[in-house]
């Protein structure tokens, strides 16, 4: 999309000829290069524009500044410059002092766009919906930092509910202790709580879109690798200011992103944070066509806001564990297992003869000792901690009590599916609540709850912001962990809050057996109030040209349109664009620091009287009275 100040700078670099272009395409990479080296003739070019000089100057002194810093941001983020011949804005690499490796011998490794901001919101599961399919692309923008005004400003909540044992009720006040369901772009929705929930959530579990070429998660045919890891970036930057120093992170993605995400969190968390990267085998049989290798498992990254501060839970031993304890001789320490009394480490003075009750001579076998001294092991048999078993006579071995032993299991890193279950589990779990519930990818119940017991204590407050089919606040809410979700899609009042719903109700799916689910709790449910969000929509949901045309039309009367944008040159050429490229020009030019109502924006009158007095209540009691 062509806007002003896009235009504005082909008109100027086009003074210089041929200079910075090569067949009739914009050497992009040439021009950051002079602008990195303030040469005089293209900053004067520059400076001589009104439009750039409007939006790229500032004054100091009576003193113009040409905010070249701005210019470089505005190539490297705006994907009008597309077609340029260096696709510089487009890869991720080492950089150096803030340069790419090819410009520089010292190496730091980072990602272009560390100032932008990607919108949109989706989970893997999302994708399945019909009106997500893949063949129709989601459109996603990035927004560069000097555009960014109002856009993660805390937005307006309407739609106030809670649901509990007796059903559904407006509601004007939250509590700190509510669980809350967020309907709204995840990212804009993780800013509006950040000052409510900022160092106070525990546990982040997110299950990522993972951008991969047979993922039907299809935002446009750039969303590539640094555009992915930008959206990632915008979301885990604020997802650990929520976290409460001792809390973590936790995410579930394939082999395509791991790594690159791995690198991500190690940018933003600190390499020293990072726990673990757990491997979940996700299938129980392997795909025999598969081209290379049957896929069989996810990767879960794990880390901690501080490392020092967090504390992993232990697992809890099993059955078939602590059935190696028995307790034979009723000793009143209680069930007891024995091991070997020798070693192999030959020593002179551990070699001596014991004498068993019945009187029997043993010595430790040959090339081996006893591995106590000869006072250690008689104060052993003081202590009845030395087995001859039942009649006496057998070689002696130290008893081992189950009450001294660590009360559980410490964590490995590979999850079998004999564990966790896997995701054909999964879908039949969320089948089973809801057969019009038709996900592809949800996760098994047994695999999130060893997330939450391994990350969380009870009430602690555990958060998804990528909440799909609600699988991780089903399983929070029967663990008793308080909790938030956040989903765009409409799907989440016909699955998500149904699924709730039902495990209020005491639905016994999933692990409500293991913890002896028997219903009861509450969630809230609210909505960030649409502004230009309900035209995203109506654009997406559009089949022709001419309902484009129509939504076009309405959007010139209603809806708040990027100031930069040349709207005569939209009307005159917009139909000559494919369906899919329309929907794309319409996206990019909606102002999108105004797709919701922001908080500040209650009490002017035009809003207040779009808004129910149960809602403007309960927004003064979540962002004012802070839940007391």
């Amino acid at each position: 999309m062509k806007t002003k100040i896009n235009q504005a700078i082909k008109e100027v670099l086009e003074q210089f000829g041929e200079n910075y272009f090569i067949d009739g395409q914009l050497n992009k990479h040439k021009v950051i290069q002079d602008l990195d080296a303030y040469d005089k003739d293209l900053l004067s070019a520059l400076i001589e524009n009104e439009t750039i000089k409007e939006n790229f100057t500032i004054t100091i002194n009576g003193h113009i500044v040409l905010q070249t810093n701005k210019l470089i941001e505005l190539f490297e983020a705006d994907e009008y410059w597309q077609d340029s011949y260096t696709k510089y804005s487009k890869k991720i690499g080492l950089t150096a002092g803030g340069k790419f490796i090819d410009e520089s011998t010292d190496v730091v490794l980072g990602f272009p766009y560390k100032d932008t901001i990607l919108k949109a919101s989706m989970s893997k599961e999302d994708t399945d919906k019909d009106d997500l399919r893949p063949d129709e692309p989601f459109l996603n923008e990035v927004i560069a930092k000097e555009e960014i005004d109002v856009l993660l400003d805390k937005k307006i909540l309407v739609n106030a509910k809670k649901y509990d044992e007796n059903g559904v009720h407006e509601i004007d006040l939250f509590d700190e202790n509510d669980n809350l369901i967020i309907k709204g772009n995840n990212l804009l929705a993780l800013h509006t709580i950040k000052e409510r929930y900022a160092g106070k959530v525990k546990l982040i579990y997110i299950d990522p879109p993972y951008n991969t070429g047979n993922d039907s998660f299809k935002y446009n045919d750039r969303f590539n690798h640094s555009t992915w890891l930008t959206f990632m970036k915008n979301r885990i930057e604020i997802a650990k200011e929520l976290l409460s120093i001792n809390g973590s992170l936790w995410i579930n993605i394939d082999d395509d992103e791991a790594h690159y995400l791995k690198v991500l969190c190690d940018e933003i968390f600190g390499r020293d944070n990072f726990i673990s990267n757990v491997i979940w085998q996700k299938k129980f049989s392997p795909q025999n066509d598969a081209k290379y290798f049957s896929d069989m498992h996810d990767h879960i990254l794990v880390f901690a806001k501080s490392k020092k501060d967090f504390k992993v839970n232990l697992l809890p031993r099993s059955e078939e564990m602590n059935k190696r304890y028995n307790n034979p001789d009723n000793d009143p320490r209680g069930p007891w297992t024995s091991s070997d009394l020798t070693v192999k480490t030959y020593s002179p003075e551990y070699d001596y003869p014991i004498k068993t009750p019945s009187g029997k001579i043993i010595y430790p076998p040959k090339s081996r000792c006893w591995r106590t001294s000869k006072e250690k092991f008689e104060q052993l048999v003081r202590e009845n901690r030395v087995w001859f078993g039942e009649d006496g006579s057998n070689v002696p071995r130290l008893k081992r009590f189950l009450k001294d032993v660590k009360q559980g299991i410490t964590p490995v890193s590979v999850w079998l599916h004999s564990e966790v279950s896997h995701n054909q589990e999964a879908r039949r779990e969320i089948t089973s609540l809801l057969e019009e519930a038709d996900f592809a990818t949800p996760k098994p119940e047994k695999l999130i709850q060893r997330i939450i017991h391994l990350g969380s204590n009870e009430n602690d407050i555990v958060l998804d912001f990528f909440m799909g089919s609600a699988t991780t606040q089903a399983v929070a809410h029967k663990m008793n962990r308080r909790y938030i979700g956040i989903e765009q899609m409409d799907y989440i009042n016909t699955v998500s809050i149904p699924r709730l719903k039902k495990v209020i109700e005491g639905e016994q799916g999933g692990i409500s057996k293991d913890v002896g689910w028997q219903g009861g709790g509450s969630f809230v449910y609210v909505e960030l109030m649409e502004k230009n969000q309900g035209f995203l929509k109506a654009i997406r949901d559009a089949q022709t040209p001419a309902d484009l045309r129509k939504v076009f039309n309405f959007m010139l009367e209603e809806a708040e349109i990027d100031f930069r944008v040349d709207l005569e040159k939209v009307r005159d050429t917009l139909h000559e664009l494919s369906l899919e490229d329309q929907k794309k020009t319409l996206f990019k030019i909606i102002d999108k620091n105004q797709l919701y109502y922001n908080y500040s924006e209650i009490d002017d009158k035009n809003v207040r009287d779009l808004i129910s007095d149960h809602d403007y209540a309960f927004n003064k009691s979540f962002y004012e009275r802070g839940g007391e």
